[in-house]
């Protein structure tokens, strides 16, 4: 048989598999991600074991123990076996029988912790106190599997035993037991001579009913075989910006590597470079989007995640500051940048192909720095001018939003009720800013309007929580008047009319008219004042604390959307996107638009992408599971999917999770 197909099937007892675990035999491919697992997948693997129903094979890559590409074990010679397909169940079993993480274990220790079985009605569930802590017929799972059974029936029956019951309860924890000498089929890769670049292929393979990895993550495999501390340095940088509000992918990070290191937009050149060499690349790239992301947040205000728009952009940047030293300094340089970094984002130029687009802009940049790249620019997009219509957009997924925010930001918009410029450090938990709709979203619904101009672009400005909260549902006439009134210029600083007539409900469609050209005006003016390099910056823009956030409860988003919210601050959970447009991954065209929407997980970097819309056909439905998104269309499923991730009861059901698989018999 040809070695490079090579494979041996043979069956492994679930016990040997974690004592492998133990004596560092069964390891991880320093290519596989960490654990992603939740409550309800453990709880549902230990019910089938239970039932003894199927629970699939293991496939295992038996190699020469080489610590570099291997998480999980340090043995600097002999056979290891890496675990390719299985490494949830195996992880997750480890971790019920042991009760902690196995040695090679990145993720939520949560997930598999604190299982309980009921001895009466065979059920599994994760701790809740108040439904198991009086009840001793809710036994812990590792408990079983590491104590008498003996002892564990007389503590449930208090040493007085029925005997038709203690001998029922008796048979079920020796069942349970008895999964450890459960024969689990192994699929074993061999071959002396196999290559981290044919394995990583038989894993997407194999797995492509799970999460495939991405090309970063294919590279990064790779890198990993060199520099086995890749991944652990790449997640520390990502870190760092996380805690000052930013996220971003793997992948994004090694494109940006990628460009600084290659001058390639794709990611196998990385692949080409010495250790040495990648380490300084990576090195370079981070004090590269540091400056980068400084130089948006207090020239544009765009501080913080959510307004972050046109990322794609920062690896050709990257590389242009690589080039220039490292630091770019010159003021009219800076605002070309910016001038270009916009144009990128409020087009969607990296919404499409990526890799194509990218070495089309790093070509123009070697060839003419950044007037070779504006110059590319109008090539593709033609006029650059922003018209009205540009502001046609509803939901606050819109690549417009962030233009609004900066706008906001940077042009002296002041408060309506305060008059202070929202650009200032406010402080105190009133001062943050919020989304306002001028014109409140109960008052058009009753008058008739739809939810695409309910939710336009030109119908929301910035407020502190304070003032928003004040005004709450006033018509446009009643707190426009006050504000003109007590703060002179502030509703035109916010690109509002002053004209009394378009104040009116019956004339909204004239106000969004209005609003569009006086902010298309804006970004245009501020544009060419970029272009020119003649924009005056003040120094302390984006160095405050204030960021637009959604305010907690909407009064008029519907009963559920605000009852969902209510949860997710309660259990201090992340904060969903609120009427917010899911976007195609591949072209940046929007899927539909979420009532909630978690992109990033409610665990992010853990759960896959969530979200809650009532209203889902079967195509939106196929699009967003090709997205990875889990959706939701009723808001109990996702109170059990809020549930399953907390590991307790929040709907006062005395069930964790949904209650038809908590009570299966």
């Amino acid at each position: 048989m040809n070695p490079h197909t090579a494979r041996d099937w043979l069956v492994m007892k679930i016990s040997t598999a974690l004592d492998y675990i133990d004596s560092q035999e069964l390891a991880l491919p320093e290519f596989q991600r960490g654990y992603v697992w939740n409550r309800s997948q453990v709880r549902s693997l230990m019910q089938s074991l239970y039932r003894n129903d199927p629970v699939g094979t293991l496939l295992i890559w038996t190699t020469e123990a080489d610590a570099e590409q291997m998480r999980g074990t340090d043995k600097g010679s002999g056979r290891v076996r890496l675990l390719l397909d299985g490494q949830q169940r195996i992880t997750s079993l480890y971790g019920i029988v042991n009760g902690h993480a196995p040695p090679f274990f990145q993720g939520n220790a949560k997930s598999f912790t604190n299982l309980h079985f009921n001895v009466d009605t065979e059920i599994f569930e994760f701790y809740g106190p108040v439904k198991m802590q009086d009840d001793p017929t809710w036994v812990s799972v590792t408990r079983i599997f590491n104590d008498d059974i003996d002892v564990v029936v007389d503590d449930i029956h208090g040493g007085e035993i029925d005997r038709t019951r203690g001998f029922t309860h008796m048979k079920r924890l020796n069942d349970i037991q008895s999964i450890l000498n459960r024969d689990i089929h192994v699929d074993d890769i061999t071959g002396k001579d196999r290559t981290i670049d044919e394995v990583v292929e038989i894993f997407n393979r194999i797995n492509s009913g799970g999460t495939k990895l991405s090309a970063g993550d294919l590279t990064l495999a790779r890198i990993c075989a060199d520099w086995p501390q890749a991944r652990e340095n790449l997640m520390q940088i990502k870190s760092g910006w996380s805690k000052h509000g930013y996220e971003f992918t793997l992948d994004w990070l090694l494109r940006c590597v990628t460009a600084v290191g290659t001058n390639q937009a794709k990611f196998p050149g990385l692949c080409d470079l010495e250790t040495d060499e990648f380490v300084s690349a990576l090195g370079a790239t981070e004090k590269h989007v540091d400056f980068l992301l400084n130089l948006v947040g207090s020239r544009l205000g765009l501080d913080h995640d959510r307004v972050l728009g046109g990322r794609g952009a920062f690896a050709a940047l990257c590389w242009h500051v690589n080039q220039s030293g490292g630091y770019i300094g010159d003021h009219s340089e800076q605002q070309r940048i910016l001038y270009w970094y916009l144009h990128c984002m409020m087009w969607g130029r990296y919404s499409g192909s990526v890799e194509s687009m990218l070495q089309r802009d790093l070509d123009a940049f070697e060839a003419d720095g950044i007037d070779g790249a504006i110059e590319e620019l109008r090539k593709w997009r033609g006029d650059l001018t922003v018209r009205s219509s540009d502001f046609d957009w509803s939901t606050k997924g819109a690549r417009f939003y962030p233009v609004l925010y900066m706008l906001s930001r940077t042009r002296g918009s002041r408060d309506l009720c305060s008059g202070f410029e929202l650009k200032q450090d406010l402080l105190g938990k009133g001062s943050d800013l919020h989304v306002h709709h001028i014109f409140p979203k109960a008052l058009l619904y009753k008058n008739g309007f739809d939810r695409k101009d309910v939710n336009a672009l030109a119908n929301m400005c910035f407020l502190t929580a304070e003032c928003n909260l004040k005004i709450s549902d006033r018509p446009p006439t009643d707190y426009m008047e006050e504000s003109a009134e007590h703060q002179p210029g502030a509703l035109e600083s916010q690109w509002i009319t002053t004209d009394r007539d378009l104040w009116e409900t019956d004339r909204f469609h004239d106000f969004l008219t209005d609003r569009r050209e006086r902010l298309a005006k804006a970004i245009n003016d501020l544009l060419d004042g970029l272009y020119a390099g003649h924009e005056h910056f003040d120094e302390e823009v984006g160095t405050g604390s204030s960021i637009a956030i959604e305010a907690p409860i909407e009064d008029d988003v519907s009963e559920d959307v605000a009852s969902l919210l209510e949860l997710v601050i309660e259990h201090e959970l992340r904060a969903p996107f609120v009427d917010d447009e899911v976007p195609n991954p591949e072209t940046g065209e929007p899927i539909a638009t979420a009532a909630l929407n978690w992109p990033d997980g409610l665990q992010p970097g853990l759960t896959e992408p969530v979200a809650y819309m009532p209203s889902v056909d079967g195509e939106t439905a196929s699009a967003l599971s090709a997205a990875g998104y889990r959706f939701f269309t009723k808001s109990e499923p996702l109170v059990w999917y809020l549930e399953d991730l907390l590991g307790i009861d929040i709907d006062g059901d005395q069930v964790v999770g949904d209650p038809d698989e908590g009570h299966a018999p």
